[in-house]
């Protein structure tokens, strides 16, 4: 029971910071919290697709400024392939892409800062 209210949690937090993001208009829209819940489920599937299918091919990740850039290219390309599945989330481009994967990670850290100073 524990894991699935830690997924509920995690998914909803999720949901918060996309739907965040998309009233910031940076890259990224959404058209209400229930497209925000499905946006986040989504993303979340496509994202442990695309990271398996990269390791399969050996593909893993380094710390710094350089894997840093990559998590954030990967991070807008599966953003820009979960907008064709989600109704109601749209992503202007892949320059959008980028600007909505850098404001999510921001506004998620900060989300997870708060929470943990809450004791959450």
């Amino acid at each position: 029971m524990d894991i699935f209210i830690s997924f509920l949690v995690a998914l909803v937090v999720s949901a918060l910071v996309i739907f965040i993001v998309g009233k910031l208009n940076l890259g990224l829209t959404v058209s209400g919290f229930g497209a925000a819940i499905i946006a986040a489920l989504v993303i979340a599937i496509v994202g442990a697709i695309v990271y398996w299918l990269l390791g399969l091919l050996g593909l893993t990740f380094g710390g710094g400024l350089l894997g840093a850039i990559i998590y954030i290219i990967v991070a807008a390309v599966i953003l820009m392939i979960s907008d064709r599945f989600v109704p109601g989330m749209k992503v202007n481009g892949f320059t959008g892409a980028i600007v909505a994967a850098i404001a999510i990670g921001i506004v998620s850290w900060i989300v997870t800062w708060l929470l943990g100073l809450f004791g959450l």
